[in-house]
């Protein structure tokens, strides 16, 4: 096969490119494309060569925001944009749709900006993020609303937020996720023993990992032996992390298993029965779609993102943010019934596969970019993948 030209993926650390955005480059990959990726390189790097793409290494630093800190990286990102001369720049978070806009003004190559939740500027209620907020809009009206530019978003709640800060509606696109391997991650069947609660991500009080505790602790206090597995680790760069001094005094509550960060997701999966994320806000949270891929149901919260994947009595249950109570009864009515377990199990699995496998995501991307490498200055009008 022929190449149909040079797809150059920026992403803050390798691997999240790995963890997010394999399913993707692959389709590009396979229908053509030779794929550059542009990433702080840590322990994968091999793990990206084997896969056939080029790795440029970049240095990234998370959590800061200095323009001294910026500047090198906005550098290195021009020398690698101008060597490679792409036909299309994907970047993947805030971060770098930002730091990769600058870097590419007056380059003229299309960009596609993945906007994967909108982070803690747009999130947190601290001075911090507030005060910056302000500086952050601005700079993303003028990004995203050039000619050769297209914000990717998940969900329609952030698609309406953007629309909400200036953003043209004619430079939207929406694709719900980054897809899952559905082949790969077949159904599980429940485990024996107690009534067990997953949660995989980072944690932060974002994620609503606090919230989970307290409502774990609730059911202790009235009796239910339920148990709760964190997998996880705190994310020190991030303003809301918790410390690791809280998640390690979690690990010694009766009932909590602290696991880390671990790499078999399917063993997290296999040993619960319900699947939890109380997050305030997601593009398409990655965790939960891959418990629903294993058949598990899910408790979340009514919040952009989550909503996508939990369809209130569908697939899972809905509660409001940070709010204990709701959650710990959320839980308890799953942990009551194996019948609605087994039904929202099924039906997210068969939402997931209809809808957010890899090679749907990866059908919908490639039509995105092909749209964008045909026609560089013509709008794309809010392209679903509805597959």
């Amino acid at each position: 096969m022929g190449r149909a030209g040079t797809i150059l993926y920026v992403v803050s650390e390798d691997w999240a490119f790995l963890s997010h955005r394999l399913p993707m480059a692959r389709a590009a990959r396979d229908a053509g494309f030779e794929v550059h990726v542009a990433t702080q390189v840590g322990s994968d790097a091999e793990a990206i060569r084997a896969e056939g793409f080029v790795l440029h290494a970049i240095p990234f630093r998370r959590g800061r925001i200095s323009p001294i800190v910026a500047l090198p990286t906005i550098l290195a990102l021009r020398r690698v944009a101008r060597a490679v001369a792409p036909a299309l720049v994907h970047f993947v978070g805030l971060q770098c749709c930002v730091l990769g806009g600058l870097a590419t003004i007056g380059l003229d190559r299309p960009q596609v900006n993945a906007l994967t939740g909108l982070g803690y500027t747009f999130t947190g209620d601290r001075a911090r993020a507030s005060a910056f907020r302000g500086v952050l809009t601005a700079t993303l009206r003028y990004l995203l609303n050039r000619d050769n530019a297209v914000a990717l978003v998940q969900n329609p709640d952030d698609r309406a937020a953007l629309e909400g800060i200036g953003i043209s509606s004619r430079r939207l696109a929406l694709i719900p996720g980054s897809g899952v391997d559905t082949e790969l991650l077949q159904p599980l069947p429940e485990p024996e023993g107690p009534i067990t609660v997953g949660f995989a991500g980072r944690l932060l009080t974002d994620k609503g990992i606090r919230a989970l505790v307290a409502a774990h602790r609730l059911l202790r206090q009235r009796g239910s032996d339920i148990r709760l597995l964190i997998a996880g680790e705190p994310d020190p760069a991030n303003p809301a992390s918790v410390s690791l001094a809280e998640a390690q005094a979690w690990a010694r509550e009766p009932g909590i298993t602290w696991l880390g960060h671990i790499d078999d997701i399917a063993a997290l999966w296999r040993q619960s029965h319900i699947a939890a994320l109380p997050s305030h806000r997601e593009g398409l949270p990655k965790s939960l779609l891959e418990a629903a891929a294993f058949g598990r149901p899910m408790v979340a919260t009514d919040a952009p993102g989550c909503r996508e994947i939990v369809i209130a009595d569908r697939t899972g249950l809905l509660v409001p943010i940070e709010d204990p109570e709701a959650l710990a009864q959320a839980i308890a009515r799953l942990a009551a019934s194996p019948e609605l377990r087994a039904r929202y199990g099924a039906a997210a699995r068969e939402l997931v596969v209809a809808r957010m496998s890899a090679r749907a995501i990866g059908e919908a991307t490639l039509q995105l970019y092909r749209t964008l490498i045909e026609m560089p200055r013509r709008p794309v009008v809010s392209a679903v993948a509805n597959r």
